[in-house]
């Protein structure tokens, strides 16, 4: 419990999610303090790929231009090869009678994107603590969240208060665990290991996803020559790779005649680095006194690649709601469980759509009939492409004609 008052909001997590929602914050006069428990510039392990409507947040943070000029890759689409070896691609510019903020999506690596965008939750007005690591939640007598308890190098403890606490601290989120909400699904459970490299042959401006009866591959330009390089596999291949990440890797690779020749002549230059389990999510995206958003709300599988979207947009909702809260002397729990079921309208179609993929991936000849189909349905491809891309609405691809075209047998 603590009576004093450090910060109207304190944000735990200076990733995407925890940026964002600070800068909407610090930007419309909340007293807000950023809490991350490493020092930034800090590696995360991700596929680095931001949607085209990623951008329209970006740009509302002034970080567009940043993150353009620190040299993102263009990323004009998606390829998808299933086990089969047949493959589609699908663009942005082509979702018939949709269109984005932009044609293109971004990616760059996140030592760089976090960096920027915690820069520019400063610039909104937010202060940042890193090196600051959070091990409980103060209460006050009624149990309602009243601040965050930070622990030093030395394990000595200090409750900092506030009116409301938001938990942007991803998959593993202390701040939903100890709020009792996390819960995590035991299927489909996939791991990932990610490396990046220079050179991998015929890069052409797209992400590629190479689906296999054994999980599948993600390649991805990343900006400044580098390929992010991404393997997931089930949750039951760990022990597999328990001390032999890069040799698994690697191996993994080389036994797939089609990646094998691609990464010939190619340099790995970073180490492999894992993630996961992923398919997680919360009861309910909020408690008295605290939300939760980003990865530490819900992530289900890197497949879409939804994270980076899902976390700028929860954080530009999520503070309007905490505004509306904040607009009381005593904030209230009212906006909070509006925002919990506005980030259900918002994200839910997308959520079902992830799921039938994630299916699919783990069922190959359902991966390859809708392969098969998108392959000759440029229409349905681009479609599916825009979804994945946060600016076709989802539900135009989970319509039952369109879901009998992809999953009719014989097709």
């Amino acid at each position: 419990m603590t009576g004093r008052l450090d910060a109207d909001v304190i944000v735990v997590g200076g990733g995407p999610a925890g940026s964002s929602t600070a800068w909407f914050l610090a930007s419309r006069g909340m007293d807000v303090l950023l809490l991350d428990r490493a020092r930034f510039p800090r590696d995360k392990v991700c596929s680095e790929y931001l949607s085209p409507q990623a951008s329209r947040i970006l740009e509302a943070m002034g970080a567009l231009k940043s993150v353009e000029a620190a040299g993102a890759a263009q990323l004009s689409g998606m390829m998808v090869r299933a086990p089969s070896g047949e493959s589609f691609r699908g663009h942005f510019a082509g979702a018939h009678g949709f269109k984005g903020f932009r044609d293109t999506g971004l990616a760059l690596r996140r030592t760089i994107l976090d960096s920027i965008l915690l820069d520019r939750a400063r610039a909104g007005g937010a202060r940042v603590r890193e090196d600051t690591r959070v091990v409980d939640l103060a209460r006050d007598a009624h149990g309602r969240v009243s601040g965050a308890v930070i622990a030093d190098s030395d394990g000595r403890r200090a409750a900092l208060g506030a009116r409301l606490v938001v938990g942007a601290d991803g998959l593993r989120s202390i701040v939903s665990r100890r709020l009792g909400l996390a819960r995590r699904s035991r299927w489909p459970s996939r791991i990932a290991l990610v490396a990046h490299y220079t050179d991998v042959a015929g890069m052409d401006g797209v992400g590629e996803m190479h689906v296999d009866t054994q999980g599948y591959l993600g390649l991805a330009p990343v900006g400044n020559g580098l390929i992010n390089v991404a393997v997931v596999v089930p949750v039951s291949r760990a022990k597999d790779l328990a001390g032999a990440r890069s040799e698994f890797f690697e191996e993994w690779i080389d036994d797939r005649p089609h990646l094998r020749e691609r990464f010939a002549g190619a340099r790995q230059v970073t180490p492999v680095r894992a993630t996961g389990p992923f398919a997680s999510a919360v009861r309910r995206a909020w408690a008295p006194g605290a939300a939760v958003v980003g990865d530490a709300a819900d992530f289900f599988d890197p497949f879409t690649g939804e994270g980076i979207y899902t976390a700028l947009r929860g954080g530009e909702m999520l503070s309007g709601y905490l505004l509306e809260s904040l607009a009381s002397p005593r904030p209230g729990d009212a906006p909070l469980t509006a925002y919990d079921r506005a980030r259900r309208e918002e994200f839910g179609a997308k959520w079902r759509l992830e799921r039938l993929v994630g299916t699919a991936v783990g069922f190959p000849r359902m991966m390859n009939r809708a392969v098969r189909v998108l392959s000759r349905r440029t229409d349905l491809a681009d479609l599916f492409v825009g979804a994945a891309g946060d600016f076709v609405p989802p539900g135009e691809v989970l319509r039952l004609s369109n879901l009998g075209l992809l999953l009719a047998p014989g097709r």
